[in-house]
């Protein structure tokens, strides 16, 4: 996401560093091209001129001019106002009752139903919430099936009624079946609909006035750029949403929704969808936002997903293994499932610091541990535990097995190997400094 936009904040910030005296003129050619850079991401004009107008204040407010290192200074102006543009803070849920009413809105297609889903997960499994997911699209049919579906994938109550067309009705009896089941979040999934279509705005607004939500939230897809900022509008005027959530982020390199919706409507973003997995749900942090645009990275966001997968029983387990030597290919694979669980990988790979900009035009998959795990999961059980036993007629059975060849199973092998090394050698505190001491030192 944001890999154009990142792209031309960067070139944009060249020509500062380009001149060895800093002028109005230099800051002006600057801002022209970050106004540019905003515009292609499909950022209103508007907004893309009020935005450099404002920078341009405090930049020469601050003495950008004879700052020692105006770039710097130029890049944390731009940095703070692009934060306050998307909101300033991370804005939480209102979930003080019990239950607390989340109601669903947006256009057909947008990803409700299925930000539904990834909601009660996030709930269940970061909040610990027992949340109850309302089947409320009376006109889709395969909605309440989607719906029933994902409830069962994620062990979350899902409460329908398919004889029964009438949404308020349905959300009623949905509220009171929370009540007398212990649900404390009930998430309403409700029909897609178009902003000119009369009829089913004035279901929605009525839907709004029956069950009287904690929350409107307003799902939005990013990729349709500036028509998501003009329906999101529309939308708002009718049900005064509490927040918006943009769906499908990891597929739009230009951002300009993320950028532009929170000025238009003036209400929080507050989730960003990143991938089909259920998983795949972020908070929206401006800030963190802030930092990735301008090439930055995201460390906190990636400290904090690591931690999610971390269990301090297992580590220790490990930590044992690697000082006595035995890390195995049950341990490595386990190290990957681990990261694989932590999301997109050219997402996490974007949260580090100057590395994202370094591999922007280089293709990362989710399928980029696949030949790796078909060679563990060709080896025995004995195999896995005992890589030593790795001799060659195993090593081409294993080839075989998991449809490589010869010299990727070598290569990893290898690869496993020097790794174990290099593990033991940092938990052996003697044997660490011993190496630090026969380095070279500095005269």
């Amino acid at each position: 996401m944001f890999e154009n936009l990142s792209e031309k904040f960067d070139r944009a910030f060249k020509i500062l560093k380009g001149h060895g005296q800093i002028t109005e003129i230099n800051v002006a050619e600057t801002l022209k091209e970050v106004r540019k850079a905003l515009l292609d991401a499909d950022v209103n004009f508007k907004i893309a001129k009020q935005f450099t107008e404002t920078v341009k204040e405090k930049a020469l407010g601050q003495n950008v001019l004879t700052s020692v290192s105006p770039g710097q200074l130029m890049i944390k102006i731009v940095h703070d106002e692009l934060a306050t543009l998307m909101g300033g803070s991370m804005q939480d849920l209102n979930l003080k009752n019990n239950p607390s009413v989340i109601l669903m809105s947006g256009l057909q297609g947008s990803g409700k139903t299925t930000f539904s889903g990834k909601l009660a997960n996030y709930l269940k499994n970061k909040k610990s919430k027992k949340p109850l997911l309302v089947a409320c699209d009376v006109y889709r049919p395969a909605a309440i099936n989607q719906i029933k579906v994902l409830g069962e994938q994620l062990g979350i109550a899902v409460f329908s009624d398919e004889e029964n067309k009438n949404p308020v009705d349905i959300a009623q009896k949905a509220i009171q079946h929370a009540k007398q089941n212990g649900n404390n979040v009930v998430i309403i999934d409700t029909a897609g609909r178009l902003a000119v279509d009369e009829m089913m705005m004035n279901e929605i607004e009525n839907l709004k006035n029956s069950i009287h939500p904690d929350e409107i939230l307003f799902v939005v897809d990013a990729m349709t750029g500036q028509d998501a900022v003009n329906t999101a509008q529309t939308f708002n005027e009718r049900l005064d949403f509490d927040g918006v959530i943009l769906t499908k982020l990891d597929g739009d390199t230009r951002g300009g929704a993320a950028l532009s919706i929170r000025y238009t409507v003036n209400k929080p973003i507050k989730f960003i969808g990143t991938g089909e997995k259920m998983e795949a749900l972020d908070v929206f942090y401006p800030e963190r936002m802030a930092d990735r645009i301008l090439g930055m990275g995201d460390v906190v966001s990636l400290v904090e997903r690591a931690q999610e997968q971390f269990n301090l029983e297992e580590a220790r387990k490990l930590q044992k293994k690697i000082a006595k030597n035995q890390f195995n290919f049950n341990d490595f694979l386990g190290q990957l499932q681990q990261i694989k669980r932590m999301g997109n990988l050219k997402d996490l790979v974007g949260m580090i610091p100057g590395v994202g900009k370094a591999l922007k035009d280089v293709d990362i998959n989710d399928d980029a541990f696949k030949g790796i795990e078909a060679i563990i999961n060709s080896m025995t059980h004995q195999e896995r535990e005992n890589p030593e036993i790795l001799n060659g007629s195993r090593r081409m059975r294993i080839a075989k097995g998991s449809g490589t060849n010869i010299q990727e199973v070598n290569k990893l092998i290898k690869q496993f190997e020097d790794t174990r090394k290099m593990m033991k050698l940092m938990g052996n505190k003697e044997q660490m400094a011993k190496l630090m001491r026969s380095m070279p030192q500095r005269r």
